[in-house]
């Protein structure tokens, strides 16, 4: 019976000192914190900025970045400023603005763009600068595409290093001093013809070289209608475009009264003219009725 009581002790002991262990759990098993108490926060933020991906560096391939933002009406102006102004503090030799567009439609709904030529050393870093900066302006990122094109200017310096053998081969034979006519004709003929390709690949090669060189890069900004990416629709946007709808209406019909007025108006005055002149000089004489007086005279056949 001792045992018993003691093996009972035991438990109830041990039942106690369980819920202080589960108190204190280890640092790896705790819940994250994160400022502001909302654990969604780095989440949200994610979604906003969209995802941290580069493009491989791969020799002789130029790249392409393209991004969407949607913003909202009163601050996309000042975004598109600020990247702006962070494309000219890194100076013309790495970051050159090279179009811009900013066109409001309605109150809400604003359509913008700019973009750069970049040295594509930093074009990486100066996209998530732009994100970063929407975000910070309340707005997102909808759509990032980055497209990379084999300019292939490696085939084309092997290409060159070919044609230029072959030509000092040429120039070889062509030093000769016993080559018949005709085949020095044909030595000269070929030696031209490998001149000319020399001359287009140098040409097709240093525009590779200059696609090489920059990097482009288009920022696009909207709001309202011209927001990038599928917006669902909600009553107030419903009812905004119902008003919008209602008050266009209106005054189309306006317009058309107003530019129709004058010409009723002139109707009408001719319309009373004419009933006036009518009634005044061509009155038809109205007929005797049955109690009224007798004719002046009978016709004879009724004497």
């Amino acid at each position: 019976m001792r045992r018993v009581v003691c093996f009972a002790a035991l438990g109830l002991a041990a039942c106690g000192q369980a819920p202080q262990r589960s108190e204190a759990p280890s640092p790896s098993m705790r819940a994250p914190r994160y400022e502001g108490g909302n654990a969604t926060a780095p989440a949200a933020e994610s979604r906003q900025a969209g995802p941290d991906v580069s493009p491989t560096a791969a020799p002789g391939v130029a790249f392409n970045y393209r991004y969407s933002f949607r913003l909202p009406a009163e601050r996309i102006a000042a975004v598109q400023e600020r990247h702006a102004a962070t494309c000219e503090a890194l100076g013309v030799r790495r970051c050159r603005i090279t179009g811009m567009l900013y066109r409001v439609v309605g109150e809400n709904d604003v359509e913008a763009m700019l973009s750069f030529q970049l040295d594509p050393a930093i074009a990486r870093r100066f996209g998530r600068a732009g994100v970063e900066a929407v975000t910070q302006a309340e707005g997102m990122l909808t759509e990032s595409l980055i497209t990379g094109e084999d300019v292939g200017v490696q085939r084309t310096s092997r290409d060159l290093a070919q044609m230029r053998e072959e030509l000092r081969g040429l120039e070889a034979q062509l030093g000769r001093g016993d080559l018949p006519p005709d085949e020095r004709a044909r030595i000269e003929a070929e030696m031209r013809d490998l001149r000319a390709q020399i001359d287009n690949a140098q040409n097709v090669r240093a525009d590779q070289e200059e696609m090489l060189a920059t990097t482009p890069m288009t920022f696009n900004y909207g709001s309202g209608q011209f927001a990038p990416g599928e917006q669902r629709p909600s009553l107030s946007v419903a009812l905004d475009r119902a008003v919008n709808g209602f008050l266009y209406g209106g005054t189309l019909l306006l317009v058309i009264l107003i530019t129709l007025l004058p010409w009723v108006a002139a109707g009408l005055i001719v319309w009373a003219l004419v009933a006036f002149v009518r009634r005044r000089w061509f009155r038809r004489p109205t007929p005797a009725t049955d109690g009224g007086e007798p004719p002046a005279s009978t016709p004879a056949s009724l004497a």
